[in-house]
């Protein structure tokens, strides 16, 4: 039962500009729904946040690549019971997590496209022959190189400010590629513009439809204890139905390709009069010649987990 004076939740989220306000979105939720709970934050450094020095392909456990580098000190503080929930960006998060644990709510979901930001205003097809665009995704990095074979990639890490100064004069990059939704919520988006510092670059939102963005992106994913129905029942009333439903079917399909946030996948869902749409776009991981796959499918928006289903086995059978 919740009390109206003695609950306090504990959050955890990672210390970025852009995890703090995603913290602040989810406390004010909560306490939209909640008036009298008390939301206490804990600010916890990741494994890929202490080692922003490295690649992604560069952070292993054994001998496999480690998925949870931005969730796995949260997992541990949740496990202890030193925090209630941990805030994530959904697409950064496992598809397959511990059984304590699992996804109890999401927010309505941010647009989710990406971004191409320039100093000389390029779009996908007008960026030219060698030129240098600086993204960590290989999501990204295969999409545009196969919509424009002839531009290099760089891989580029840090928060969205450090990303983006990375563009300023002098530079050894042309471009740079970056989620719509977090240029949003940080308040550097303006138009046709993004300004960091007082300095402007031109960016383009690039169709949903052309450049699929990844699992997830745009959502702000809230990760709880299975066991803990006390703060199930405070995320309950903030929990995002339409994104709950959309973010399922994308996750459950990457979980049925056994793929993760670093696979080149794409996926796109929209939910149109009950019906709910997903597009996906599944690269070869081993032959980066080969176009990539390409499936359309719908299903009730009752059965996500149907529809990616079905999405898959159509991709497997290509």
């Amino acid at each position: 039962m919740i009390s109206q004076f003695t609950d306090t939740l504990r959050l955890g989220t990672r210390g970025s500009e852009l995890a703090l306000r995603q913290a602040e979105m989810v406390e004010a939720a909560l306490h939209a729904a909640h008036p009298y709970l008390r939301v206490e934050r804990k600010v916890i450094a990741t494994t890929g946040d202490k080692r922003p020095d490295l690649r992604f392909s560069e952070f292993t456990e054994g001998d496999r690549l480690d998925k949870g580098i931005f969730t796995k000190e949260l997992e541990i503080a949740l496990a202890s019971g030193e925090i209630d929930i941990a805030v994530h960006s959904l697409k950064d998060v496992p598809t397959v997590l511990d059984e304590k644990f699992f996804i109890a709510g999401v927010l309505p979901r941010a647009p989710i496209e990406d971004v191409l930001i320039s100093r000389e205003g390029y779009t996908l097809a007008t960026l030219p022959a060698g030129a240098k665009v600086g993204t960590s995704s290989v999501r990204r990095i295969r999409q545009l190189q196969w919509l424009n074979p002839g531009v290099e990639c760089v891989e580029i890490r840090g928060n969205v400010p450090t990303r983006i100064r990375k563009l300023f004069a002098p530079s050894d990059l042309d471009a740079i590629l970056l989620a719509r939704a977090g240029l949003e919520r940080l308040s550097l988006l303006d138009g046709e513009h993004v300004v960091v510092d007082g300095q402007p670059l031109h960016a383009v939102i690039l169709d949903c439809e052309e450049f699929l963005p990844a699992a997830g992106q745009g959502a702000i994913g809230i990760e709880a204890r299975v066991d803990d129905a006390h703060t199930l029942e405070f995320l309950k009333a903030i929990n995002h139905e339409e994104t709950y439903a959309r973010v399922t079917a994308e996750r459950e399909f990457l979980h049925i390709l056994k793929a993760g946030c670093q696979t080149p996948i794409g996926a796109h869902t929209f939910l149109e009069n009950g019906v709910l749409q997903m597009k996906v776009r599944v690269f070869d991981e081993t032959d980066p010649g080969r176009p990539p796959k390409e499936v359309t499918s719908t299903e009730p928006y009752h059965s996500p987990k149907g529809l990616a289903a079905e999405v898959a086995a159509l991709v497997t059978a290509l």
